[in-house]
């Protein structure tokens, strides 16, 4: 057992989509777990599907201010602080880029000086958008990136950036024990509805016998991870005893299209699925791959769930969401609540 192993972790941003699965696997494997979020973003069924666990305790705070007494006043008894309170999705970052940016700099501050105050091991989730829309495939953690420091996802990618930034400069001077993971393309259950990002798009639109919305002509690329395969990255990650390592790109190599993700998708489901094209987003990435040399090497780490498997569970969860919503709009008709037949799943 390393000298991390006891103590409080903090996860900032433990409600949202990837910080709830990481709250409950560290919960799981036996850590004291304060939660971290704002709520903006975030689901708040996420921490209510916590909050019967024991070691799980939430506070409803903003980074970009100062941190909640509650939490200063224990400072010494963190070991360990998970950094992932920031929106990952383009609608949602872009609806307020001052506070994303805000977020990712102000914010990624407060929790680095809070780690040297605690003595505590600090972990980024930064993102593979550092990249941008990149000239080098696929992408190793040297390459430098293709960003636009003035386009609309700007407030996250040079956030992230400038994120990574500090959290370097804390290290280099010794002051925190730092880690950055740069994750790639994320997704399974407890996203939100209306998160944005290509795959719980296209599930919510195909669940719901809407036309599937391709953003181009669908040959831009991705490589997609579950959710439970990179939260078991960002844990080996923030356990590695090891000296300054550099960013570890946490996800998938297993790249698709836009479209075979679809046909993937219509297999699943037995279906045709009606396609809508759009117009490609300003300064969306047309490939994204992640070099997971480094992981594999560092932490032993790689992807193991398929992406049918995950969008097999995927699909299933939203399904679920989808008919709880139902429900709930149908549980309250002219301000009187209308008992339903159809029993809520467990």
């Amino acid at each position: 057992m390393n000298a991390k192993a006891k103590g409080l972790t903090l996860v900032a941003g433990g409600a949202g989509f990837i910080g709830s699965h990481l709250c409950r696997e560290l919960i799981k494997a036996g850590e004291s777990v304060v939660c971290l979020d704002n709520l903006q973003t975030s689901r708040e069924a996420n921490v209510l599907m916590l909050e019967g666990f024991a070691g799980f305790e939430f506070v409803e705070a903003d980074i970009t201010k100062p941190l909640p007494k509650s939490v200063l006043q224990r400072a010494r008894q963190f070991k360990r602080v998970y950094n992932l309170a920031c929106p990952a999705s383009p609608p949602l970052y872009q609806a307020d880029p001052e506070h994303t940016m805000l977020t990712n700099v102000v914010g990624t501050g407060q929790l680095l000086r809070f780690a040297e105050q605690a003595d505590a091991r600090f972990l980024l989730t930064s993102t593979s958008e550092v990249y941008g829309d990149p000239e080098v495939h696929p992408q190793p953690e040297s390459y430098r990136g293709s960003v636009s420091c003035i386009g609309p996802r700007a407030c996250y990618d040079e956030g992230k950036r400038a994120a990574e930034t500090l959290a370097f400069d804390f290290l280099r001077s010794g002051r925190t024990d730092v880690r950055v993971a740069r994750i790639f393309n994320t997704y399974g259950p407890n996203m939100r509805l209306d998160d944005g990002r290509v795959i719980s798009n296209l599930v919510c639109q195909a669940l719901s016998g809407e036309p599937l919305t391709i953003y181009g002509d669908g040959s831009q690329t991705r490589s997609f991870c579950y959710v439970a395969d990179t939260v078991a990255g960002l844990r080996k990650l923030m356990e590695l005893d090891a000296p300054d390592t550099g960013p570890v790109n946490i996800g998938n190599p297993q790249e698709i299209t836009i479209s075979e993700l679809v046909e993937t998708l219509e297999e699943l489901l037995g279906a045709t699925l009606e396609i809508c094209h759009r117009e490609l987003p300003t300064d969306d990435p047309h490939r994204r791959r992640p070099d997971i040399g480094r992981a594999k090497e560092l932490l032993g780490w790689r992807p193991t769930s398929s992406l049918r498997e995950g969008l097999r569970a995927t699909v299933a969860w939203f399904s679920e969401e989808l008919q709880r919503n139902t429900r709930a709009e149908r549980a309250v008709v002219g301000g009187q609540r209308i008992p339903l037949m159809v029993e809520t799943p467990a």
